[in-house]
């Protein structure tokens, strides 16, 4: 405290006073709203905007991802085909079972991931899941099952392609 009135010491050394900082006129709050707002609507034209663009190109011909014994029974392998950059996962189901998969959850693009112990493939943002025999939705929100591509063995070594 200072000697000279009750006032604390630390008011001098931060000498805002409440009123100005806690009041915000109804201009200075619309202005404020339209700022976020237009910011918000630009961003979303920008994203549809590259969404147009660069579309997704669609894979041609087979790509190489790996040896069959790199993959255990119950595995998954994450991989991306360099032509469209999109991230994909190849799952071992049994000995002679393999599929693959976008790793894109289509309802908000997170990252899902083969469970084994669940026989799903799960989502973990907003526990979406999906039967990773066929890629149809199980559970939760998403709205459309995971895009497949094709697998093929030859010589013990996995390629994929685009489904027929």
């Amino acid at each position: 405290m200072s000697q000279d009135n009750n006032t604390p010491v630390w008011k001098s050394d931060f000498p805002v006073k409440q009123d100005e900082s806690t009041h915000i006129s109804r201009r200075k709050f619309a202005k404020l709203l339209c700022v976020i707002s237009g910011g918000l609507v630009a961003g979303t034209g920008v994203i549809a905007l590259k969404s147009f663009l660069n579309p997704k190109t669609k894979i041609e011909g087979e790509y190489f991802v790996c040896e069959v014994s790199e993959l255990s029974v119950g595995e998954m392998k994450s991989f991306v085909v360099p032509e469209n950059k999109t991230p994909y996962i190849l799952i071992r189901l049994s000995e002679d079972k393999w599929r693959c998969f976008e790793q894109k959850c289509t309802h908000l693009s997170c990252s899902v991931l083969y469970r084994p112990d669940l026989k799903k493939i799960q989502c973990p943002c907003h526990e979406g899941a999906y039967d990773p025999e066929t890629g149809e939705v199980l559970q939760g929100p998403p709205p459309r099952p995971l895009p497949q591509l094709s697998v093929i063995i030859r010589e013990n070594k996995i390629y994929v392609t685009a489904k027929a």
